[in-house]
C-alpha cells in the first residue's frame, strides 16, 4: 500500500473535494472518515466524514476531482456506503457533493457492483433521513441515478447531469425542465449555502420533529397577493425571509416550497389554472416527501381542472396516503375532481377554508348552471347575454363558499388578509396529530 506521509495527506486536504465539504459545515466541525482509504496506488476518489450544520449532526461525502478525476471505484463505493449505513445507524441528514469524471472502467465487474450497492443504499435511505445532492461538475450516466435519487438536487451553472454517457441533455436547464434539478445556482459558493439553508429547514430523520427557528423577533410577512399569484400568497403566510421555491421550470401550474410559518417547517403547494401532467408529478413527490418526514403541507388551490387522468391520480393519491398535518385554503376556483382531490375527504385533509370570494362547486358553474337551468334560457332575446347572467347568478348563489360551509365541504370561510394568522391557529391545533393506517408495504401509486 505504501507509505501515507504528512504531506501526501496535506495534498488531499488541498483539494477542490476536501475544501468543498469543509466549506458545507460549520467551522472547524469537519471528521473526517476513512481518509486514509486507498484506490490502487493512491487515495480514495472521494472524501467523506460528518459535521455540524448550524448544530445539526450531519454525513457529508465530496467527490475529489483533483484525485482521477474523481472517478467512481470500488474503494470510493466502501467509503460512500459507510456514510450511508452510519446515516441509518444515528439518523442523520446526508449531502453528496458530485464532480466525477465517470468509473474506472479497468475495475470491471467490481465498479459494477459498487454503482449497484451505492444506489441500492441510497434508495433505501430514502424517507429515513433527508438527502441532498450538490452537483458541482460531471455527473454522467449511473452515478446520475444515485444522484437523482436524493430529495434535493442543487446544481450551480457549470454542472452537468445526465445518464446519457455521451454527455447530451446535461445541462442545468435541461435537468431543471426535467423536473430533476429543484434549484439552480450560479456558482458553487451558492450550491453550498442553499444546501445549508435545506438542512436548516428540514428534521433530522423521519422520527425526529420539524425544526422550529428562535421567533424573539416578530416575524413581518409580505402582503397578500391575489388568488392567481401563488408567490405573494406564499411570501404572505411565510415568516419573515420568505421561502424556498422548488423545481420553478417545472410543471409551472404547480409552485411548491419550503417555508417557516411561526417558526416551524411546513411545505407549501400551490396550484392555478389547468393542471398538467408535470405539475401534478411535482405536486405528489413534494407531498410524498412532506409526509415521509412529517412536514405539514399546506395547501392554496386556485384551479379548474386536471388536463390527464393519470397524473390526477397520481396527485389525488399523494395526498390521500399521507398523514402529516394537510390544511387547505381555496383561494379561487376548486371544481370538481380538483376540490375532491386536493381540499376535500378525498384529498383527506384536516382543515379546508376558502377566502370569501372562492368558487367551489361540483363541476364547473358555466357546465352546473346549463344543465341545471336550461330552461331558462328557452325564448331569451339575446342567448348570449342570458347565458351569461345564467352563469353568473348560478355561480353568485350555488357555488360560493358560504355555501360549501353550510353544506358541510369546508370548514371556514375567511379573508384573504386572515389566511396567515389561521393558518398558524390550525398548525398548533394539529401538531399533535396521529394516525394509524392499515399495515402494508405501500400502495400502488399511478406513476
Amino acid at each position: 500500500m505504501g507509505n501515507v506521509s504528512a504531506e501526501s495527506r496535506s495534498e488531499i486536504q488541498a483539494t477542490k473535494g476536501y475544501r468543498r465539504i469543509v466549506d458545507l459545515l460549520d467551522e472547524g466541525t469537519f471528521n473526517e472518515i476513512d481518509g486514509l482509504a486507498r484506490s490502487g496506488d493512491g487515495f480514495a476518489e472521494v472524501v467523506t466524514g460528518y459535521g455540524m450544520i448550524d448544530d445539526c449532526p450531519v454525513y457529508a461525502f465530496s467527490q475529489n476531482s483533483g484525485v482521477c478525476g474523481g472517478a467512481m471505484s470500488k474503494a470510493q463505493a466502501n467509503k460512500i456506503k459507510k456514510i450511508y449505513a452510519l446515516a441509518v445507524k444515528t439518523g442523520a441528514p446526508v449531502i453528496g457533493i458530485y464532480d466525477s469524471a465517470g468509473g474506472k472502467l479497468a475495475e470491471g465487474a467490481d465498479i459494477l457492483a459498487a454503482y449497484g450497492d451505492i444506489l441500492r443504499d441510497s434508495n433505501n435511505l430514502s424517507g429515513v433521513v433527508p438527502q441532498i445532492s450538490v452537483i458541482l461538475g460531471p455527473c454522467v450516466g449511473t452515478l446520475a441515478m444515485v444522484a437523482s435519487a436524493a430529495d434535493f438536487v442543487i446544481m450551480d451553472k457549470k454542472a452537468e447531469l445526465t445518464i446519457h454517457t455521451d454527455g447530451s441533455e446535461a445541462s442545468v436547464e435541461c435537468a431543471s425542465k426535467a423536473g430533476i434539478c429543484s434549484l439552480a445556482v450560479e456558482n458553487e459558493s451558492e450550491a453550498l449555502a442553499m444546501a445549508r439553508d435545506l438542512i436548516s429547514l428540514l428534521p433530522s430523520n423521519n422520527l425526529s420533529g420539524v425544526p422550529v427557528a428562535d421567533l424573539s423577533a416578530p416575524a413581518v410577512p409580505a402582503a397578500m397577493g391575489a388568488a392567481d399569484d401563488m408567490a405573494a400568497v406564499f411570501g404572505a403566510v411565510a415568516d419573515e425571509g420568505g421561502y424556498w421555491e422548488l423545481y420553478p421550470s417545472y410543471g409551472t401550474a404547480a409552485m411548491v416550497a419550503l417555508a417557516q410559518v411561526s417558526g416551524a417547517t411546513v411545505g407549501l403547494v400551490g396550484f392555478n389554472g389547468v393542471l398538467d401532467s408535470a405539475s401534478c408529478s411535482k405536486g405528489a413527490r413534494f407531498v410524498r416527501f412532506c409526509d415521509a418526514f412529517s412536514i405539514p403541507v399546506v395547501s392554496f388551490v386556485n384551479a379548474s381542472e386536471f388536463a390527464s387522468l393519470r397524473e390526477a391520480v397520481k396527485l389525488s393519491t399523494s395526498y390521500a396516503e399521507a398523514t402529516t398535518a394537510k390544511i387547505t385554503v381555496i383561494t379561487g376556483s376548486a371544481y370538481g375532481p380538483v376540490y375532491i382531490a386536493l381540499a376535500g375527504r378525498g384529498a383527506n385533509a384536516d382543515y379546508t377554508m376558502a377566502w370569501s370570494d372562492a368558487v367551489v362547486s361540483a363541476m364547473a358553474p358555466a357546465a352546473a348552471a346549463l344543465f341545471l337551468e336550461s330552461e331558462a334560457l328557452k325564448g331569451a332575446e339575446n342567448p348570449v347575454e342570458a347565458r351569461k347572467k345564467l352563469i353568473a347568478d348560478y355561480t353568485a348563489q350555488e357555488a360560493n363558499a358560504l355555501k360549501a360551509a353550510a353544506q358541510g365541504a369546508i370548514e371556514d370561510v375567511i379573508q384573504p388578509e386572515e389566511t396567515r394568522s389561521r393558518l398558524i391557529a390550525n398548525l398548533a391545533m394539529l401538531s399533535s396529530k396521529r394516525v394509524t393506517t392499515l399495515p402494508k408495504k405501500h400502495g400502488n401509486i399511478q406513476l
